[in-house]
């Protein structure tokens, strides 16, 4: 591949390439000279990347009994949110869950647009539920898993019941919760199994020799370079483009929208691997690509009630899951947030209504699979502290509140006036949301709730086959080179499916167990 060239041209076709917008990270960086390589550490398996999709890999590398160096830029565990889906479990087949494999995957492609590699898409169908069962394996019986129940139960767009939680038994030895409790078991397995992570370093190059990507080049926090080489294969597991704007800007411009930046620590997937892959000959899938958006930039509550936006004029159905609520929210005026508007009887009317809705945002986010709503859940005493710290609004009239929402008094006042018309209709007119989510609001307090999307992740990158191999813009294999996690691409499009939650680091598992498979077989 000619330098500081697309093949696949990302925001025009290739007859108008001279005239697109070059970026920055289009031009490879010259060579580090080797005179400033301080040293050069050598494993089986050279891993850039220390989040779950780096771990798993260190870990099942480490069981099958190969050397392993995972090289990670930040200070230490890093990961956010504690959801991992498979399609199959054990505590699954114990409450009777059965996901039907075919629906699913049709399901999965009508969100995704069909722009899904389909065989990517069956992998992780088939191989999830080992890499589920190997995870849990790995925790020797300190952690179980807990199927979560807060899922979206639309008509149209239903969440299925495959997503779990990983939580320490009492008297565990682990410390954190959560995707950090994931992280921890992983880590364990590779220290303890005599291989080596190493933080604060930051990989810049990969390096071929006779074709073959044999080693990377990484940056420690003194300023000094190291070389790590993987005999055996090089592995990118770097995440994902959400900390860069100009990476954002070509391949998924809807995450400059956000105001705010789910990620945790936010900014620091930057596209690494993403750009040394590509200055090595590796192609990346089309633009555009899928985005988390999560409704936790204000408050971690929207209901199913009655949404406005900045204006105070509703603008949705609100019967719907919440990456659709976030991409309505920001094609508004202002759209970095809107309301939910409701009245003093709220907390009565989710849990008559839970069955029927709920899902994330809605039911707490650490609901269990099965158990029923509870008045003691907490979620009224948190309305209540966000009203305490300026993130909902209350007040005994629809006037008062608009003014503290600063919204058009008119409006608001002509809103809540057209929604309890329709209440009593029995009918939404309007946007067609289910009647039996239509609730009334005229009984003080009123209240008005601040929610709004943040970026979490951005789901796209290199082409990779079923083996986890890199693809070249002719897709080929690049020997020597592996991606697994969010810097590979192929699973997502469009939109990120949460009708599984949690697939993301559900894929990151099954994708450490299939590259290894490719690296024991000799195949890369």
């Amino acid at each position: 591949m000619e330098k500081g060239k697309f093949d696949f041209i990302p925001t025009v076709d290739n007859k108008h390439a001279e005239k697109r917008k070059k970026y920055s990270w289009e031009t490879p960086p010259p060579p580090i000279p080797e005179e400033e390589i301080v040293e050069t550490l050598e494993a089986d398996v050279a891993i850039v990347g220390g989040g779950i999709a780096g771990l798993a890999m260190g870990a099942r590398c480490t069981q099958k009994g190969l050397s392993v160096i995972v090289v990670e830029k930040y200070k230490g565990l890093v990961a956010r949110g504690a959801h991992v889906a498979c399609l199959d479990s054990e505590v699954m087949r114990k409450h009777g869950v059965v996901i039907d494999k075919q629906q699913f995957a049709r399901d999965w492609m009508r969100i995704c647009g069909s722009r899904v590699n389909e065989d990517l898409l069956w992998l992780f169908i088939n191989r999830s539920p080992e890499a589920f069962a190997w995870l849990l394996e790995l925790g020797k019986g300190e952690v179980e898993a807990v199927l979560f129940g807060g899922n979206y139960k639309g008509p149209d767009f239903t969440e299925y019941a495959g997503t779990h939680f990983i939580v320490k038994k009492p008297g565990s030895k682990y410390k954190y919760a959560g995707a950090m409790l994931v992280c921890e078991i992983l880590q364990d397995v590779i220290l303890s199994g005599g291989n080596r992570i190493i933080r604060r370093t930051r990989a810049e190059q990969l390096e071929k020799k006779n074709g073959r990507v044999v080693s990377f080049v990484a940056k420690g926090e003194d300023g000094k370079y190291w070389c790590f080489v993987g005999k055996k294969a090089v592995v990118l597991a770097t995440g994902d483009i959400g900390g860069d704007p100009e990476m954002l800007e070509a391949f998924a411009p809807l995450g400059l929208l956000p105001k705010r930046n789910g990620y945790s620590p936010p900014g620091l997937n930057t596209g690494d691997g993403h750009k040394m892959a590509y200055w090595v000959g590796a192609q990346f899938e089309p633009p555009s690509w899928a985005i988390s958006l999560h409704l936790i930039a204000y408050s971690l509550y929207a209901f199913f009630f009655l949404h406005v936006n900045r204006e105070g004029k509703r603008f949705m159905n609100e019967d719907t899951w919440v990456q659709a609520k976030a991409i309505r929210c920001l094609m508004q005026p202002r759209g970095d947030w809107a309301f939910s508007v409701f009245d003093s009887k709220w907390f009565r009317e989710v849990g008559e209504r839970v069955h029927l809705a709920g899902g994330q945002f809605t039911e707490p986010l650490g609901q269990i699979y099965g158990q029923p709503w509870s008045e003691d859940n907490g979620i009224d005493k948190l309305i209540e502290r966000y009203v305490e710290k300026g993130i909902c609004f209350k007040a005994d009239t629809i006037e008062e509140l608009a003014k503290k929402m600063e919204v058009p008094v008119e409006n608001l006042k002509a809103t809540v006036d057209r929604y309890n018309e329709l209440y009593r209709l029995g009918k939404d007119l309007d946007y067609g949301k289910r009647s039996e989510l239509l609730t009334s609001i005229e009984k003080p307090p009123f209240y008005a709730l601040k929610w709004g999307p943040a970026l979490l992740n951005v789901h796209g990158g290199v082409l990779i086959d079923t083996k986890m191999r890199v693809l070249d813009k002719d897709h080929k294999p690049i020997p020597g080179l592996l991606a697994v996690g969010n810097v590979s691409g192929g699973l997502y499009g469009v939109d990120y499916p949460l009708l599984l939650n949690g697939n993301s680091h559900g894929r990151a598992l099954t994708w450490a167990l299939q590259a290894t498979d490719t690296i024991l077989a000799g195949e890369c």
